[in-house]
C-alpha cells in the first residue's frame, strides 16, 4: 500500500498512465477494425448483389426467368451456377442480351457500363458456383518466353484449331454455326471462353489447361497474327481457302483449254 500510494505521488505516473490508456485504445481499436471493414464490405457487396438482380430483372429476365432458372421455351440455359466471368464474357462481348436466343450469339457492341457489368457478375455468382472474373496475372501473356510460345502453339494446334483454325481465323460449325476469329481478341476474353464454354466451345477446367499453358496459348496467338505473310495468306483459313482456289484456277484452267481446243477444230 505504501507503494502505491508513493506511486500515486511520484511524477512519472501522469505520463505512465497516459502511454498505458493510449496502449489500451489502440489494441482495442486494432480488434474492432477488422469487424467494421468486413461488415463495411458486406454491405457493398449486398448493395452490388441488389443493383446486379434489378438489371437482370430489367434485361435478362425475359429468357432466363426471374431467378435464372431458365426458360425452356425460349431456348435460355440456366445460370445458377455459370459463374461472374461467362457473364463478364457474354455482356462484354455484346453478347446478352440477345434478341433471339434460338441462334448463335454474334458478338456486338456493348451497351453497359462497367459498374453494370459488375453488379451483374456479381448477382449471378451469388446463385451458385462458377468460375470468377480473373485477375491480370492469370491471363496475362508478356512474360511468356519463346518456348512457351512454342508450348502454347502445340497446345492450340491440339485443342483448338479444329474449329477455330490454326492461326485462331475461325471456322465453320454444324447447324448453320460459326466458331469466332480470336484475332485481336482480348487475352482476358480468351480465358473467360476457355473457363466457361460459350455456346457449342467446350469448357477447358484448370485442371486440364492451367493458366500458364492459357497464357501461352494466348501468345501464340498474338505472335502469329502478327507475324507478316510471305504470300497470299486467303484469309489464314488453310485447305478450305486453298482447296477453293484450287478447284477455281486448277479446274478453271482445264475447262478453258478444253474449250480453246474445241473451238480450233480438225486440221485438213
Amino acid at each position: 500500500m505504501r507503494f502505491l500510494a508513493s506511486g500515486r505521488r511520484h511524477k512519472a505516473a501522469r505520463p505512465l498512465l497516459l502511454l498505458l490508456s493510449l496502449f489500451l485504445v489502440g489494441a482495442v481499436y486494432a480488434l474492432v477494425t477488422p469487424a467494421t471493414s468486413s461488415s463495411a464490405e458486406g454491405v457493398a457487396d449486398a448493395q452490388l448483389i441488389a443493383a446486379g438482380k434489378n438489371l437482370f430483372a430489367t434485361n435478362c429476365a425475359s429468357c432466363h426467368g426471374l431467378n435464372a432458372e431458365g426458360l425452356a421455351q425460349q431456348g435460355a440455359p440456366n445460370l445458377t451456377n455459370v459463374g461472374a466471368a461467362a457473364v463478364d464474357f457474354q455482356v462484354r462481348t455484346g453478347r446478352m442480351p440477345m434478341a433471339n436466343p434460338l441462334v448463335q450469339a454474334p458478338r456486338k457492341e456493348n451497351t453497359f457500363t462497367e459498374d453494370e457489368i459488375a453488379a451483374l457478375a456479381a448477382y449471378v455468382a451469388s446463385l451458385g458456383d462458377g468460375p470468377a472474373i480473373p485477375d491480370e496475372s492469370q491471363y496475362d501473356p508478356s512474360s511468356v518466353s519463346a518456348e512457351g510460345v512454342a508450348r502454347g502453339g502445340d497446345l492450340f494446334r491440339t485443342n483448338c484449331s479444329a474449329c477455330h483454325n490454326f492461326k485462331g481465323a475461325g471456322g465453320a460449325l454444324p447447324d448453320g454455326r460459326v466458331a469466332p476469329s480470336l484475332q485481336g481478341v482480348d487475352a482476358k476474353e480468351i480465358w473467360e471462353a476457355m473457363r466457361t464454354g460459350p455456346g457449342q466451345m467446350p469448357v477447358f477446367a484448370s485442371g486440364s489447361i492451367p493458366d500458364e499453358d492459357v497464357q501461352k496459348m494466348v501468345a501464340y496467338l498474338e505472335q502469329v497474327n502478327a507475324t507478316p505473310s510471305a504470300g497470299l495468306s486467303l484469309g489464314g483459313l488453310g485447305p478450305v481457302a486453298e482447296g477453293f482456289w484450287a478447284w477455281v484456277a486448277g479446274i478453271g484452267s482445264l475447262v478453258l483449254f478444253a474449250t480453246w481446243i474445241a473451238t480450233r477444230g480438225p486440221r485438213a
